[in-house]
């Protein structure tokens, strides 16, 4: 029943035991953001995470290599119903990249950045998991969690693949995790049924040819000029043999070639992404992509190599999944927490998870209300460290059902 101040009896247990753990819970996350580690190097924050677990009574296994899960309470509820199991999940690799938020608790590590909000979803999922311990404790555990913290969500495969591999969903009947969205005030979350994110792969084009001088290139392939037509009409191509709605986007983020101004050189690579919207689409668009290459640069006498990476399929949230997420936003949260929020173009692997058993991901509200709008993958990312309260409330209570 709600109480008198809107919420469920539950959603009060979660908010009141959240609470009293905001302070440690923002420190935690700031330790986490000075000491930044990319993909599978995760050590520091693994060894954080596992020993704030232990001393919340609980048994964190570690996963191979980095990352670990955590199981709280056991299959039978208090009313003696056995349950199906509930998991959280949070990333917690960094990006390679400066970090420039000129904040005290800035990176410590040059190059190396959470830029991406890793450090949020980790401090988030770490006091959710902390929140349902101390129920737990006190008999109010509903059904029993999984903690789920995954390396190397930052690289292609990702680290899904590994928690997986390594039965992280053993005995997980459904799934739910967050995303910064700096563009979200905080206090707020972004969800959608059905796909949220897209597929999202990696792909890079190698040309080759003798080489040869800028005064005669009748006599050798063209490897700048070749390159120049990959870039420029190999996106056009694709735009013309897929469906438009399917949301097909080849964009290319680094091209090199060459050091002198008068020698065509002998090598050059171009390098990006294939996104689309559609699952479909993604299962044979890199067929198309080898095609086009290929067609494009037949004409210059050139070697060509195509490198496609598959990387992840859209995030398809589940309708159940989604409904829940939105009524325990609006429990914890507020009757006006939760927003409709577009399907992007970014790539996550939380995707892997849901191939598998159901679930949602919510995108979570960053920005601090009448603030600036910051940018994820940029170093001068910044959030409102209420957010992290938020998103506590919100995972600890869905886990709750």
């Amino acid at each position: 029943m709600p109480s008198g101040g809107g919420r469920t009896e539950a959603g009060d247990r979660v908010a009141a035991v959240a609470a009293s753990l905001a302070d440690e819970l923002v420190a935690i996350r700031r330790d986490i953001h000075a000491h930044p580690e990319v993909s599978r190097a995760e050590t520091r924050t693994t060894a954080l995470i596992a020993d704030r677990l232990r001393a919340a009574g609980l048994v964190p296994r570690l996963l191979q290599g980095t990352g670990l899960v955590c199981d709280v309470g056991g299959a039978e509820g208090p009313d003696g119903e056995t349950r199906g199991r509930v998991a959280l999940r949070a990333d917690i690799d960094a990006l390679p990249l400066q970090d420039r938020c000129e904040l005290p608790w800035a990176s410590t590590v040059p190059g190396v950045a959470h830029a991406c909000g890793h450090d949020v979803h980790t401090t988030v999922v770490l006091g959710a998991g902390l929140v349902l311990a101390e129920l737990a404790q006190r008999g109010e555990l509903t059904r029993p969690v999984r903690l789920i913290f995954q390396p190397a969500e930052e690289v292609q495969p990702g680290g899904s693949l590994d928690v997986i591999a390594q039965g992280g969903l053993d005995g997980v009947d459904e799934i739910y995790a967050v995303h910064c969205d700096p563009k979200v005030d905080a206090g707020q979350i972004g969800t959608r049924i059905g796909p949220i994110t897209s597929a999202s792969d990696e792909v890079s084009v190698t040309i080759t040819s003798p080489g040869g001088h800028t005064s005669r290139p009748h006599l050798t392939g063209d490897v700048v000029y070749a390159l120049g037509q990959v870039i420029t009409q190999v996106p056009a191509v694709l735009g013309r043999r897929l469906d438009p709605r399917s949301g097909v986007n080849l964009t290319w983020g680094a091209v090199h070639a060459g050091s002198a101004h008068n020698a065509i050189p002998s090598t050059g690579t171009v390098r990006g992404t294939l996104r689309c919207l559609d699952v479909r689409a993604w299962e044979f668009a890199g067929q198309v992509l080898h095609d086009a290459v290929e067609q494009v640069v037949a004409p210059y006498e050139v070697e060509v190599t195509v490198n496609h990476t598959r990387g992840v399929p859209p995030v398809e949230n589940a309708e159940d999944c989604t409904g829940a997420l939105e009524a325990a936003a609006r429990d914890v949260l507020g009757p006006a927490s939760v927003l409709l929020t577009e399907q992007s173009l970014g790539g996550e692997d939380f995707a892997w998870y849901l191939t598998k058993v159901p679930g949602a991901m919510a995108r979570l509200g960053t920005r601090t209300p009448g603030g600036r709008s910051y940018d994820i993958h940029q170093g001068d990312l910044q959030v409102d460290e209420s957010a992290i309260g938020a998103g506590v409330r919100l995972l600890a209570r869905v886990a709750l059902g």
